[in-house]
């Protein structure tokens, strides 16, 4: 990239600051992302995280920092980041509606761990999920693990909305599967304009979820005071 090309890369950057842009349902993984085994990607994150840390003045000597390069390496492919592979994704088993339960299930207040892509800070919060049976139904921890796997990527909050949602409807069959996420960025929050206080919410309703008397009953579950004592 010449110079021109990367100070005006610099200014577009700079004036969009930190709006969550995102031109699809699909996270911008490269064709080439899996060539590399999870070790080849441990040893050489653990390299590069190394000489970040050298260039920001620390003393990898030190015995407290000594093994950081490796942790964060490992945390980064099996852990925070471990959703970019395909192939942990959750199995979504489901099964036959043998009771004939047609009312919408909701599994509220998922716990929700992510990781912004745009300053790689945490984003913390809750996910909930419903679905409206057409035959098919699913066992409830697969749709924690479906919020999860989904998280643990550099996301987007509204794409995460949309890829939670999209797994589900193909999982189930049916359209009528909804998402709401409310949550955390600590890119606003740590950073920025430091707003301890605010939060994100988003959502994506499929199918009937998009009728209001719909979205209603779910908005109003959601509500509900669960507390378990």
């Amino acid at each position: 990239m010449f110079e021109g090309q990367n100070g005006k890369l610099n200014e577009i950057m700079d004036e969009m600051g930190d709006d969550h842009i995102s031109g699809s349902a699909q996270n911008p993984v490269r064709e080439d992302a899996f060539v590399l085994t999870d070790k080849e990607k441990i040893e050489m994150i653990e390299k590069d995280f190394a000489h970040i840390l050298h260039t920001l003045g620390m003393d990898l000597n030190d015995d407290s920092l000594r093994g950081t390069p490796l942790r964060v390496a490992k945390m980064f492919v099996k852990e925070v980041f471990g959703g970019l592979d395909p192939g942990r994704k959750p199995k979504l088993s489901t099964f036959e509606n043998n009771y004939k339960y047609g009312e919408m299930l909701v599994e509220k207040n998922i716990t929700l761990y992510s990781t912004c892509e745009h300053h790689l800070l945490p984003i913390v919060g809750k996910a909930h999920v419903a679905y409206i049976s057409k035959g098919k139904v699913i066992g409830l921890s697969k749709m924690n693990r479906i919020v999860e796997y989904y998280a643990k990527r550099p996301q987007v909050q509204e794409r995460l909305n949309m890829q939670i949602v999209q797994a589900l409807q193909e999982a189930l069959g049916t359209e009528d599967v909804a998402c709401i996420i409310d949550a955390k960025h600590l890119c606003v929050n740590s950073r920025g304009v430091n707003d301890i206080a605010s939060s994100t919410v988003t959502s994506e309703f499929g199918g009937k979820f998009k009728e209001e008397s719909v979205k209603r009953e779910l908005l109003d579950y959601i509500k509900m005071d669960t507390k378990f004592e």
